[in-house]
């Protein structure tokens, strides 16, 4: 495809604004200064020629350009990617990088020497001889994840303008706050996405394409024990700390557990312990990629808590279980279409496609949830939340293409 691509530049750009977000606020966005990423996406979008970008008062920014085809029936589709960054590694002041025409060597940082991006940690590093790499410089993360999906999706949206005579249907674009504190999808207005379907841009290496993602609950189980002098508290005391750490212990620890689980394997997870001598609660994820299989493991879950408490005769546990989202694939297995397109215009960028699965959620899995059907596509993501992050120049140029490539085949199949 022959076209001045602009994804670099704005890469660059977008990375050097800190849009951290923070798990312990309750408010929407969670940071403000993710809001300031968001009102330079609405001044280029202006500048692009696209009037009615704009964010709302969430933060959420929204564009879309009106369909251009004489066809009546093609689909409408969305694009989006989140402009906040994760809160594992510092965001602020972030120097990108770019090392041009990587030859294989080990990449050291030059504000913290002692962080160096290493074949033997990213073997994938191999095939990108010749590439440009985008690093951090040592003391940050980079930004990759995700506003390589933001630029990607920016460079697009500027291409349809700047190609008039390329046909599409409705397109809208959509960049979120707070995906990496798990409210990206808040206060989605669906309304503006005006679309039958939509892609997140917001996984790693090249051609990779998901479509399936775990089911998700949590689970909480407060215990109320009974509390005594501990100078008097024979035949008396039930501890409610030592109940929750005994529920924890008899967790099974060769299955159903992260450290020893991979590929369509579940997982019961412990993601926090907090309480007292007379009253304790303990917070669970639990995880499967089939939904079915999430009742099996809080059964599982329950049980183990029923024989602990019948050591307590005079304690008290409740188990509450909460569902959080769904695999994307029972809704999408219903729209074959829009699997099909994202493989046949990786295939056209010359590329291996790579269909996988995503032990985690996504903004997509949570859309699907509400009735839009998102698959998630590759941007070019490498070491995320951490200061060895990463990503390619030529690699986000592809992943320009593939959005064209959709829209382009899209149109074709309309009628």
């Amino acid at each position: 495809m022959s076209y001045n691509y602009t994804v670099k530049e704005r890469f660059l750009r977008y990375v050097q604004i800190d849009t951290q977000s923070d798990p312990e606020s309750t408010s929407t966005p969670s940071t403000e200064k993710q809001k300031n990423l968001g009102r330079l996406l609405v001044k280029e979008l202006h500048e692009i020629g696209i009037d009615n970008a704009h964010m709302d008062e969430f933060g959420y920014v929204y564009a879309s350009i009106p369909a251009n085809t004489g066809k009546k029936s093609v689909h409408k589709m969305f694009f989006a990617a989140h402009m906040d960054t994760a809160p594992d590694a510092s965001g602020t002041d972030v120097k990108p990088i770019v090392h041009e025409n990587y030859q294989g060597q080990d990449i050291v940082l030059p504000d913290d020497n002692d962080v160096v991006i290493k074949q033997a940690e990213f073997p994938m590093l191999k095939d990108k001889i010749g590439q440009d790499i985008i690093t951090a410089s040592g003391k940050t993360l980079l930004g990759a994840d995700d506003k390589s999906g933001v630029a990607a999706i920016m460079d697009a949206a500027n291409y349809f303008i700047q190609h008039p005579e390329v046909k599409h249907g409705d397109l809208t674009f959509l960049f979120t706050p707070d995906e990496e504190v798990g409210r990206g999808t808040e206060k989605i207005d669906l309304k503006k996405l005006n679309a039958d379907f939509g892609y997140t841009l917001d996984s790693g290496e090249i051609g990779h394409f998901e479509y399936e993602n775990f089911s998700a609950d949590s689970v909480t189980i407060d215990i109320k024990g009974v509390s005594a002098h501990p100078g008097y508290a024979k035949d008396k005391m039930e501890n409610a700390l030592k109940i929750a750490a005994e529920i924890v212990a008899r967790l099974p620890k060769y299955h159903l557990t992260p450290e020893v689980t991979s590929g369509s394997q579940g997982f019961i997870h412990p993601v926090k312990i907090e309480g007292a001598l007379e009253e304790a609660s303990i917070v669970f994820i639990i995880r499967d990629f089939e939904s079915e299989n999430l009742i099996k493991h809080e059964d599982l879950l329950k049980s183990i808590m029923n024989d602990v408490m019948a050591d307590y005769p005079n304690s008290k546990a409740k188990f509450k279980a909460k569902k959080q989202y769904r695999n994307m694939k029972d809704h999408l297995v219903k729209h074959p279409q829009i699997i099909d397109f994202a493989v046949e215009a990786i295939k056209k960028a010359g590329i291996e496609p790579h269909v996988g699965k995503i032990r985690g959620g996504t903004d997509g899995a949570m859309l699907s949830e509400m009735g839009m059907p998102t698959p998630n596509l590759f941007s070019g993501q490498y070491g995320i939340h951490s200061k060895k992050e990463w990503t390619t120049v030529q690699e986000l140029q592809k992943a320009v293409d593939v959005l064209i490539n959709i829209v382009k085949i899209a149109e074709s199949k309309g009628e």
